[in-house]
């Protein structure tokens, strides 16, 4: 197994993936001054553009949902990745090949061959798609027809033909100079040479930035010798089927706008939601919906956790009901409320679709219930709610479920909810839950994973959790703006900051952040980013890269960083003015001379400092 990329090789992938030119693959960019771009966000919808690009620093930040990072994190986030897969990603771009600290030293793939393999998908992909419309595939075209699908939905979805002559999709790539070798490692072809794919009905899947990363296949003839209804493309290098979703690519801005996604079992079952009008279906690929998955859908969400909803559709029979159950056991992997839609008849949307009509899969969605309730209904069944012992042993059983609730605002009415189901008081319901809460052990915060950091943050500033200031906020006006000019310009400053220290900072994150730069290498390149690695959660980083992009009031310089400390050191000065003469009222002057004393001269010295700092605040 691999180990940690090298640090300089992490740096080389920076430094040659123009953030521009990869931000620019996805979001039309705009001049803004400064060297700044501007353009529509695409991890939220809006009008304005407020996602800004400063190939500069090698950020991008957007001032309406406030992601932002570098270009190995939007990367990440685009193309719903992993901090290595995305590394390796851009490596492959540029050519670079990765060197590994630990484990066995060497690379996961060969350099290139991610990239091969998605323009191989590609070209897969088309050629299958052409083939849907060949004599051969009769068979797959009656199947769409049978499903109400016609010709334009299946060019929507791209949806193809693998001809069974068995090696037919080979000879056709290598026609166009891809490799046999480099196929085999794509999926496509078997080691044997024959084409993995023959005689079926294939779907592309595709990532959120609609890359080809495989294909799921139906099975369309009884003499098909591989035996499995669907067949779907093996594991490769970019294709990994617990962290992709059918669908995605066209349900991505949907789900980020409407803050819903509706997981479905099957391909066919998703284009019917996305017909119908349910645009934010998709479906796991060959395998059950995992945590994986749901961090996917996850980062395509507000920050509003509670806010945003899983929908699951199941079937009405026990199987359906064992699906559900199966869910709710691993629901804290879900950031967002879950929920259930049951067709009572057993139908998935692509049969109720046929059977109903559109409006039939939309009411569907609509009729979703929580998956708590829908749990907490099949639990209670089990138990017999005419008899005292029944209904007790009913309430310990569901009482895990109320338990379970993120919403803490909704558990009281659950309690209610629960108490009439089984005909008991609500107290007896509400101790039952408050014993389980009891026994519950606070799970450790989630850390968030760091590969190394490059600056080490001052003993003292340590901070476990950080808070994100108020860009806003005018009484701390002037520490976001002496950070704006830390970050941005750290050799416009004296090597003591101007005077400045940590306590000179009010907020608790400004105080780290700056902690952290104090005690970096401003002489390095990568100043900013020093800084990011170095910060203690995804807060720090969100608040150091909107820090190192947002516009200075004015043109930066020497004078302007000094008055900057100098403002930033007054303030603290008048607070510290004003807490003494505080202590001073408290003070009796005759019983307590010595200290009114000290604390006068003490009056004297701040005044002073005042004075020579309020001239040098304004360039005196």
């Amino acid at each position: 197994m691999a180990g940690l990329i090298h640090p300089e090789d992490l740096e080389t992938v920076r430094e040659r993936s123009r953030i521009d030119d990869i931000v620019s693959s996805f979001v039309m960019l705009k001049p803004a001054g400064g060297g700044a771009l501007v353009g529509l966000c695409p991890f939220h919808d809006e009008k304005t553009p407020s996602f800004r690009v400063t190939p500069s620093k090698g950020f991008y930040y957007c001032f309406g949902c406030g992601e932002g990072g570098d270009v190995i994190k939007f990367v990440q986030q685009v193309n719903n990745m992993g901090f290595t897969e995305a590394v390796e990603f851009l490596a492959d771009r540029c050519g670079i090949q990765l060197r590994y600290t630990e484990g066995d030293g060497g690379p996961r793939h060969e350099p290139g061959l991610r990239m091969r393999i998605l323009e191989a998908n590609q070209a897969a992909a088309e050629f299958f798609a052409a083939q849907l419309t060949s004599p051969d595939a009769l068979a797959g075209r009656v199947f769409l027809d049978q499903r109400g699908f016609t010709r334009e939905h299946a060019e929507h979805f791209g949806i193809g033909y693998a001809p069974r002559g068995g090696r037919d999709l080979l000879n056709h790539l290598t026609a166009k100079k891809f490799t046999r070798d480099d196929l085999v490692k794509a999926g496509l072809v078997r080691e044997q040479g024959w084409d993995f794919f023959q005689g079926r009905l294939l779907w592309p899947i595709r990532d959120a930035g609609r890359s080809t990363l495989g294909f799921g296949a139906r099975k369309l003839y009884e003499d098909d010798r591989m035996p499995a209804k669907y067949l779907n493309t093996p594991e490769t290098p970019v294709y990994k089927k617990s962290h992709v979703l059918y669908g995605l690519d066209l349900a991505r801005k949907n789900i980020g706008k409407k803050n819903q996604a509706v997981v479905v079992e099957g391909y066919t079952d998703v284009m019917a939601c996305h017909i119908a009008g349910v645009d934010t279906a998709v479906a796991s690929c060959g395998t059950a919906f995992g945590p994986d998955h749901s961090r996917m859908i996850a980062r395509l969400m507000t920050s509003d956790a509670l806010a945003g909803e899983v929908v699951f559709t199941f079937d009405g029979d026990a199987a359906g009901q064992a699906a559900a159950l199966k869910v709710f056991s691993s629901d804290s992997t879900f950031s967002s409320q879950t929920y259930v839609a049951i067709e009572p008849t057993g139908m998935d949307p692509c049969d109720l679709r046929i059977q109903s009509g559109d409006a039939a899969v939309r009411e569907l969605v609509a009729r979703r219930v929580p998956l708590y309730r829908y749990v907490m209904k099949n639990t209670l069944g089990q138990f017999d709610l005419d008899r005292a012992e029944g209904r007790l042993g009913a309430v310990r059983a569901a009482a895990p479920l109320v338990a379970s609730v993120r919403d803490r605002s909704l558990v009281s009415e659950y309690l209610r909810e629960l108490a009439g189901m089984v005909g008991m008081d609500t107290d007896t319901v509400r101790a039952e839950v408050q014993r389980v809460n009891n026994r519950k052990v606070a799970p450790e915060p989630e850390r968030h994973p760091r590969q190394e950091a490059t600056a080490e943050p001052a003993a003292s500033g340590q901070v476990a959790m950080m808070l994100l200031p108020d860009a806003g906020d005018r009484r701390l006006a002037t520490e976001r703006g002496l950070l704006k000019l830390v970050v941005q310009h750290p050799s416009l400053f004296p090597d003591d900051w101007g005077g400045v220290v940590a306590d000179d900072f009010q907020h608790p994150s400004y105080r780290h952040v700056f902690e952290v730069a104090a005690a970096a290498d401003r002489s390095q390149t990568g100043f900013a980013q020093a800084i990011v690695d170095a910060m203690p959660d995804p807060v720090g980083e969100q608040l150091v890269v909107a820090l190192s992009v947002e516009p200075l009031l004015a043109e930066p310089s020497g004078a302007y960083a000094r008055e900057y400390a100098a403002r930033l050191r007054l303030a603290r000065v008048v607070r510290d003015i004003n807490d003494l003469k505080s202590r001073m009222q408290r003070t009796n002057p005759v019983e307590e001379q010595a200290d009114y004393n000290r604390m006068f001269a003490r009056l004297l010295e701040l005044e002073t400092q005042r004075r020579t700092l309020e001239q040098h605040a304004v360039g005196s």
